[in-house]
């Protein structure tokens, strides 16, 4: 079975179990302007690059009452399995691919701050937001842009971009978000580092597999099932990088550029000093500025990151 036909099976499960709930969404005859009943005529991105991804807005359901468990009944994921991973305010939580694979979206809250984290399986992308205080929590909304989940948020209908982290269309367009720092790590390196951390229960209130996985073959295959604006040859598509912006300036930390160091490097990236922290056994790794503190990165495929970032420098040790 060929991925595309894989994909196109796996938008059909999604839409189906929540076709009795009256989710879906048709598209309005306005197609240039409207798509999955968001409203395009402000979009900073062009329109025809905003393309379905299958489900209707919607059609893959965000997780936006999140039960935990402890560690220690935790017993379905392996040490190797992915997490997303995040210690903020005082509280780690841990967020298994295998369920963020079928819901892309948990709209959380740590302490009194709302925090929505979310993963687009197609880029290989965990990014975790704090909720602007004009939005109420996102959504998702079964629109893409550069293969890229478009998020939505359920108080204006404006459309974001998960890795330009901004609204590209709606009341909101233009407003970016600030992102959260996230480990995107096997399930062993998190729970090491952080032993009192919860888990992202399974008991989600929607009927899934959550031990299949819907995109399985996805990574190893060289396929994009959408288009993007801007390919580079120079790395498997699906090589993860980690992806770091500051002040206008974008770089790329390649894994297997990584791997031939000892973990630990020093570089910069404009006028400021990073290090980055890299683990090759846990396919894992953070970046810390010049005083120590995380910096808001981004894990994403090789692919995905240089579609947003073509004029990226990329890291060679």
């Amino acid at each position: 079975m060929n991925l595309s036909l894989k994909y196109f099976i796996h938008c059909t499960t999604l839409l189906l179990s929540l076709t009795a709930s009256g989710s879906l969404s048709g598209v309005h005859a306005a197609e240039n302007v409207i798509k999955n009943s968001f409203v395009l005529d402000n979009s900073l991105i062009p329109i025809d690059e905003i393309l379905s991804g299958g489900p209707a807005k919607d059609g893959i359901p965000a997780i936006d009452a999140p039960k935990f468990i402890t560690a220690s009944k935790a017993s379905h994921l392996s040490p190797s399995s992915r997490v997303l991973g995040i210690h903020y305010n005082g509280t780690s939580k841990a967020y298994p691919i295998n369920i963020m694979n079928w819901h892309e979206i948990v709209n959380d809250v740590f302490g009194n701050e709302a925090i929505s984290v979310t993963f687009c399986p197609l880029c290989g992308t965990g990014v975790a937001y704090a909720v602007p205080p004009n939005t109420t929590g996102f959504g998702v909304s079964g629109l893409l842009y550069n293969s890229d989940v478009l998020l939505y948020d359920r108080k204006t209908q404006s459309l974001w971009s998960q890795i330009l982290s901004q609204a590209i269309s709606g009341p909101l367009a233009g407003q970016r978000l600030t992102r959260i720092p996230l480990a995107h790590t096997s399930w062993a390196a998190w729970h090491q580092q952080h032993p009192n951390t919860v888990v992202l229960s399974q008991d989600t209130g929607f009927r899934r597999n959550y031990q299949r996985d819907p995109y399985a073959g996805y990574i190893d295959s060289e396929g994009i099932y959408f288009p993007i604006k801007h390919r580079d040859p120079r790395y498997h598509p699906k090589e993860r990088v980690i992806g770091i912006e500051i002040d206008g300036h974008s770089k790329a930390y390649p894994f297997s550029e990584l791997a031939k160091t000892d973990g630990n490097i020093i570089d910069k990236i404009g006028t400021h000093t990073i290090k980055i922290r890299y683990n090759d056994a846990h396919q894992s790794g953070i970046a810390l500025d010049e005083n120590n503190n995380e910096l808001a990165t981004i894990t994403a495929f090789w692919f995905a990151w240089y579609a947003f970032h073509p004029e990226t420098a990329v890291f060679k040790p």
